[in-house]
């Protein structure tokens, strides 16, 4: 397109041309030649006005094509999140708070059945009773970039379940939670060290996430409801509280846990009386599969009374143990744990002691059935009480055994049923008023996440 005063002047030129063509050239008479002039000056003028246009035109085109390109530019994701993240960080400065924040949210309701139930408030050895039981939990996880990482867990629930109705050694519900208020079960800050590869973390802690763990019974919503297939009896753990735990995965093979709490929970006078306890895992991939062998001391600081000399109730109680889980085939595991306590003191306030306990099992994948999502497990285990203790009270204190299946059914993303059984021989050492006869547990979880 031709453009500015070449184009006028072009025009006009050419104009100029097919006029003195049309009129023969230039009249004799001057007023005639002046009314020429004014048509070519009028005309002139019109074409400044269509040049003005043009121009106008010209430049709304040229920006519509630099806005065009512009929008049609590949820009990269990573760059329109960060250019995201900064406009809400300036318009809403509390955005930053939620950047690396998760939550999640699980219901767990349990329905139990009991056959002989020998609770001290049964009439006889030979009631039935059904009981369940609710808790609902809440967490929150926020990670600091690549340095540290913040957790906090709110917890409530609601019945006992049949807990109250049987007296075990060992009892058959580990998430019963008859506290109806909701409360702070686990807060603490860990803080991951460069130098070594290492975390250590402080805060209100559970002691049975860092001690005593298992890949295959450690977990009662999805896993083993019974206690003793959760971890091991003759372990004296304390309620959550205010302590400390270093990690350390120096190698693929192998890592560390040490954790100290407060053994009475209280948070006051901790350092008094502190649950100390250290646990070594080996992993060394036998088969070529995934296997966890863990090795663990521990030591409660809280009050303990010797059986054979009441006047001695500040002692300690300590014990060791080993809880192992190996990958078999992509559908098969095992696990065994064993454990021992010091049988010859007791916990101030507890009507009874024990010295060893022990638990095997498999665990199978339902991927065999058709029904990848689900799992099978089988568990077996024993609770052997004290000497000193059935010696101090003229007790038959006889071994306590427990039998445990369950089949934890993936309904969808969310939800999970899983029909349970235990069977319990022998139960409370057959010193029970109310009756030693075999115990038949029945019952049905449903499980709730999102």
């Amino acid at each position: 397109m031709l453009r500015g005063g070449m184009t006028i002047n072009m025009c006009l030129g050419v104009c100029a041309v097919l006029f003195f063509w049309q009129s023969g050239g230039l009249a004799a008479d001057p007023a005639v030649n002046e009314d020429v002039f004014s048509q070519i000056r009028d005309l002139k003028k019109t074409i400044q006005e269509q040049q003005q246009k043009i121009e106008a035109l010209e430049q709304r085109v040229s920006r519509q094509e630099t806005a065009g390109q512009a929008i049609g530019a590949a820009v990269p994701i990573s760059e329109i999140d960060r250019r995201i993240d900064e406009r809400l960080s300036q318009k809403a400065p509390a955005y930053q708070l939620m950047e690396g924040l998760s939550m999640s949210v699980g219901a767990t309701t349990i329905v139990q059945s009991v056959h002989n139930a020998n609770g001290a408030n049964q009439l006889s050895g030979k009631e039935d009773v059904t009981d369940s039981s609710v808790s609902t939990d809440i967490t929150f996880n926020k990670k600091f970039e690549d340095y540290g990482e913040g957790f906090v867990y709110v917890t409530a629930g609601q019945g006992k379940g049949v807990e109250d109705e049987l007296q075990l050694y060992s009892n058959v519900n580990y998430d019963a939670d008859d506290d109806q208020n909701v409360r702070l079960s686990e807060a603490w800050y860990e803080h991951y060290f460069k130098s070594v590869p290492g975390a250590l973390a402080f805060g209100k802690l559970d002691p049975t996430k860092y001690i005593d763990t298992n890949s295959y019974a450690n977990d009662e919503t999805t896993q083993f409801l019974g206690r003793m297939f959760r971890n091991s009896a003759v372990v004296e753990f304390p309620s959550n509280a205010g302590g400390a735990h270093f990690g350390a995965s120096p190698s693929e093979f192998y890592s560390i846990n040490l954790v100290a709490v407060d053994a009475d929970a209280d948070w006051e006078d901790a350092f008094d009386g502190m649950f100390l306890a250290g646990q070594f895992n080996l992993k060394p991939k036998l088969f070529n599969r995934e296997g966890n062998y863990r090795f663990f001391v521990w030591n409660n600081g809280a009050n303990h009374s010797n059986w054979s000399d009441p006047a001695k109730d500040k002692e300690n109680g300590y014990g060791y143990g080993l809880s192992f889980d190996q990958e078999l085939t992509d559908n098969l595991g095992i696990f065994a744990r064993y454990g021992w306590q010091d049988p010859k003191v007791y916990m101030n306030g507890s009507d009874f002691s024990l010295e060893q306990s022990w638990s095997i099992g498999p665990q199978l994948k339902g991927a065999i059935w058709g029904r990848p999502d689900d799992v099978v497990g089988i568990g077996f285990g024993q609770i052997m009480p004290s000497n000193k203790y059935k010696q101090a009270n003229n007790l038959q204190a006889k071994t306590e055994s427990h039998m445990e299946c369950y089949y934890n059914f993936k309904v969808n993303e969310h939800l999970s049923l899983s029909p349970d059984l235990q069977v319990i021989w022998q139960p409370y050492g057959k010193d029970s008023a109310n009756g030693d006869g075999t115990i038949v547990v029945g019952g049905l979880r449903g499980q709730l996440d999102f």
